[in-house]
């Protein structure tokens, strides 16, 4: 039986993935708390007035309760924080501590790193051409026929 080739989504997702266990190692080895991927892209996802569950589940593209999850982990370790809304009395905005915001700034350092690794083993062109795709316009998904 041969295995089927793997289509861009799983290639993609395979990528995702050598970079999120590169990343938690090397937080860890550093002697930060390691945190989830869902965790980490919370922080991709917050306005620095503060963001609340709702919207960033939106943003994500989760539901409230995962998003909740995610921020919920995030606060038990004081990287989030969560303050009133100014613009609704029944809402609470979530917005990065300054502590949140050392970790946030040590992943994004290390992320660097890692890419720069990346680049050796691929080599610099081949890096800077997946960047550069993966960086331009792809329209809205489209609704396609399969054959």
């Amino acid at each position: 039986m041969t295995e089927a080739v793997p289509n861009m989504p799983l290639r993609l997702a395979a990528a995702k993935r050598w970079f999120d266990d590169a990343l938690t190692a090397s937080m860890r080895a550093a002697g930060e708390q390691p945190l989830s991927p869902a965790q980490g892209q919370v922080f991709a996802f917050l306005d620095a007035e503060g963001t609340t569950v709702a919207e960033l589940a939106r943003r994500l593209g989760v539901t409230r309760q995962t998003a909740h999850q995610a921020v919920h982990g995030l606060l038990t370790l004081g990287l989030l924080e969560q303050v009133p809304d100014p613009a609704s009395a029944r809402s609470r905005l979530i917005r990065i501590t300054a502590e949140g915001a050392r970790v946030h700034r040590r992943a994004q350092e290390t992320l660097a790193v890692i890419e720069g690794v990346l680049a050796d083993r691929i080599g610099a062109a081949q890096a800077t051409a997946l960047r550069t795709a993966l960086t331009l316009p792809r329209g809205e998904p489209p609704v396609v026929r399969a054959p």
